[in-house]
C-alpha cells in the first residue's frame, strides 16, 4: 500500500514537493483554500513528469494518486509526512501547525520557510518535537537539496527518520547544526543578491549582464564544486593556505558593498523590472520553467556519470529505487524518458537518424545498468559488446517531443542478451531496435559468462518476457517486405 504525504499550500513549492512525492510513489493529499490550487499543480505535474524520470536509470515506482482535501484535518489524516509550505507570515504558520496537530500525533511536520528558525515556529504548538524546518530550492521535483534545521526541542529520532523519507524521494537532506536566520544556502543567496542590485543601481551592469557573469563563468564552476573546493583549485598545488593568503588581504578592499542596503525605491524596482523585461520578456513563466528544468536535467546527467555533487545523490536513488523494484513481470520495461533536443534535428525539421540509435543506446544502457552491468562492472573488465542492430524507422519525432524507450528480452544466457527495444512518441511507436549483446572479458578480448550478480538480475527478466508475443519485426532482414 502506498505511504501518504500531506501538503499544506499548493503554491510553487508546495507542488514542486507534491510532484517530488508523487512521482516516487507516494500518495499526496493536497489543502489549498486557493481555487485556482488543481491548476497550478497540474501544471507543475506536467513538468515534473517531463523533466524528473530523464534523471532515474531504473524505473520509478508507479505514481501515486493526487488528492485535493477541502479541510487540513482531511489533508493530514493517516499521513506519514506533512510539508507546510505557506505564505512566510509566522502567525498564519502558527496556525495551520496548530490544526494539523489536532489530528497528527508524532507525524514530522517539515516547514518550507526560508526565513524563521525551527523555535521560531515552535512557539505556542501542541508538540513542539514534530515541528522542523525543510527548505528545498525550486524546482523542488528536480534539485536535491533540502535544509533541514531542527531546534533543541525537536525529537532527534524524528529527524532522523525525516531524512531518511526525503533521501527516500531522492532529496539530499543537509542537516543544519545551528539555528540561525535563513539558514545556510539563502544567506549566501542574499549577499549576492544585495550587491547585484547595488550594480544595477549605480548603472554598472544591467540584470542580463550580472546572469551572463553568473552562468558563463563562476556558476558553473559553483554547479559541480561548490565554493570552497573552487577556492582551493585556485590556490594551485599549495592549496588552500595559499588561496588564503593571496586573497584574504583583499577582504579588508572597499570592493562590496555587502554591508549597506541599497534604499528600496519605486525608482529601483522599475528599473530591475524594466531591464528584466526587456531580457526575458518574450517567454512566458512556463516556457521558462522548462526551458530550466530541460538545462537542469543536462547538467545533473553529466553530474551523475560522473558520480559527482548532485549527480551522487542521484546515483544513491536509484540504487534505492533498484532495491525496491518489483519481481519482472511480463511486460516490456519502459528504460528511458527523453526529449528531442535542438541538436537532434536534421534540416527536414524531424529528429536525425543518429539520434534514433542515439535513443535506442540510452535505452540500453539504462537496462545494463538495471541488471547491475554499470560503470563499477566496467571498471572491473566486464562488459556487455552491442554485436548486431537492426534499426527499423517508422515514425517521425520533431523538436520538444517526449519520447519514452523501453526494452523486451527475446533471449538470453550466460553470454548474451537478445533484445528489441521500441522508441516511442506517446502510443505512436516511431523506431524499433533489434540487438544483440555479447559478454565480454575485455583484457582478453573475447567472450565469457556474465557474473552470478548480474545473471540473477537478468535471467528472471528474460524468463517473464517470454509469455510476451514476439515481435513481428524481429529476426527481419534489410529490405524485408512487410
Amino acid at each position: 500500500m502506498a505511504r501518504k504525504a500531506a501538503i499544506i499550500g499548493g503554491g510553487v513549492i508546495g507542488g514542486g514537493w507534491a510532484a517530488r512525492f508523487l512521482l516516487n510513489g507516494w500518495n499526496v493529499s493536497v489543502f489549498d483554500p486557493d481555487p485556482q490550487a488543481e491548476r497550478k499543480i497540474g501544471e507543475v505535474m506536467a513538468n515534473a513528469r517531463a523533466s524528473l524520470p530523464a534523471l532515474s536509470d531504473v524505473p520509478l515506482p508507479p505514481e501515486g494518486k493526487l488528492s485535493f482535501a477541502g479541510s487540513i484535518t482531511e489533508a493530514v489524516e493517516a499521513a506519514e509526512y506533512i510539508q507546510e509550505s505557506v505564505s512566510e507570515r509566522l502567525e498564519l504558520k502558527h496556525r495551520i501547525f496548530a490544526q494539523i496537530q489536532q489530528s497528527s500525533h508524532g507525524v514530522p511536520i517539515g516547514s518550507s520557510t526560508s526565513g524563521f528558525k525551527p523555535s521560531e515556529l515552535q512557539q505556542g504548538a501542541a508538540d513542539p518535537s514534530t515541528i522542523f524546518v525543510a527548505h528545498p530550492f525550486n524546482p523542488v521535483y528536480l534539485l536535491p537539496l533540502a535544509e533541514v534545521v531542527p531546534s533543541v526541542k525537536s525529537d532527534p529520532q524524528l529527524i532522523e527518520n525525516a531524512k531518511t523519507i526525503l533521501r527516500e524521494i531522492g532529496m539530499f537532506p543537509l542537516h543544519v547544526r545551528k539555528e540561525i536566520d535563513a539558514h545556510i544556502a539563502d544567506r549566501f543567496l542574499e549577499a549576492v543578491w544585495r550587491e547585484a542590485l547595488w550594480l544595477v543601481k549605480d548603472g554598472v551592469a544591467t540584470t542580463e549582464e550580472i546572469d551572463e557573469a553568473i552562468r558563463m563563468g563562476f556558476g558553473l564552476r559553483w554547479g559541480q564544486m561548490g565554493l570552497f573546493e573552487t577556492y582551493r583549485v585556485a590556490g594551485g598545488e599549495a592549496g588552500m593556505k595559499h588561496f588564503m593568503a593571496q586573497f584574504g588581504p583583499c577582504l579588508t578592499w572597499p570592493w562590496t558593498k555587502l554591508m549597506d542596503v541599497p534604499e528600496f525605491t519605486d525608482d529601483l524596482v522599475d528599473l530591475i523590472a524594466g531591464q528584466s523585461d526587456a531580457q526575458s520578456g518574450h517567454h512566458t513563466i512556463r516556457e521558462l520553467e522548462r526551458i530550466r528544468d530541460g538545462n537542469l536535467v543536462g547538467f545533473l546527467r553529466v553530474l551523475k556519470d560522473r558520480d559527482w555533487g548532485a549527480g551522487k545523490v542521484l546515483k544513491d536513488h536509484d540504487k534505492m529505487l533498484e532495491a525496491n523494484l518489483p519481481a519482472p513481470k511480463a511486460e516490456a520495461m519502459v528504460m528511458a524518458h527523453m526529449q528531442v533536443l535542438p541538436g537532434w534535428i536534421d534540416y527536414n525539421g524531424h529528429m536525425t537518424e543518429s539520434r534514433y540509435l542515439f535513443a535506442g543506446s540510452e535505452t540500453c544502457d539504462n537496462f545494463l545498468r538495471l541488471i547491475g552491468a554499470d560503470m563499477d562492472y566496467v571498471k572491473g573488465g566486464h562488459s556487455y559488446y552491442t554485436a548486431e542492430t537492426h534499426i527499423m524507422h517508422l515514425g517521425e519525432a520533431k523538436l520538444g517531443d517526449r519520447l519514452i524507450g523501453s526494452v523486451q528480452v527475446l533471449s538470453a544466457d550466460e553470454k548474451r542478451i537478445h533484445t528489441f527495444m521500441r522508441i516511442q512518441k506517446g502510443d505512436e511507436v516511431v523506431a524499433t531496435l533489434e540487438q544483440m549483446l555479447l559478454h565480454v572479458d575485455m583484457k582478453a578480448g573475447k567472450t565469457c559468462p556474465a557474473s552470478p550478480a548480474v545473471l540473477a538480475k537478468l535471467l528472471p527478466i528474460a524468463e517473464a518476457h517470454k509469455d510476451l508475443p514476439r515481435p513481428d519485426a524481429a529476426g527481419r532482414h534489410v529490405g524485408q517486405r512487410k
